[in-house]
């Protein structure tokens, strides 16, 4: 059972930065799709990015293009989320997920494992 653990969380102000990162264990990263999804008070939880599992494909929520980069270190087990120009919009849970194979649009439903979740926080 591959478990995943997400760090890097925060509190920021807006135009700021944040890196969370993704460390997983029991299943080999380098074989898997990963994605980042959040989730507001009130709100569905929603794929902000996700990157297969060679990295040479991503998805980004509209959003967020411009702003966050996903990225992989495949022999550290890790994955990414770089987070610039953050606006209070962007506060959320942040949680980290893994699956086979990535499709176009990253849907809750596709991802088996999940991590616990870091919070990141916007001010304005």
């Amino acid at each position: 059972q591959e478990q995943l653990v997400e760090s890097g969380g925060g509190l920021v102000q807006a135009g700021g930065s944040l890196r969370l990162s993704c460390a997983a264990s029991g299943r080999a990263l380098s074989t898997s799709a990963m994605a980042w999804f959040r989730q507001a008070p009130g709100k569905e939880r929603e794929c902000v990015a996700a990157i297969s599992s060679s990295g040479i494909t991503t998805y980004y929520k509209d959003s967020v293009k411009g702003r966050f980069a996903i990225s992989r270190d495949n022999a550290k087990n890790t994955v990414y989320l770089q987070m610039n120009s953050l606006k209070p919009e962007d506060t959320a849970i942040y949680y980290c997920a893994m699956a086979p194979y990535l499709i176009a649009i990253p849907k809750t439903a596709h991802f088996g494992s999940w991590g616990q979740g870091t919070q990141v926080t916007v001010s304005s």
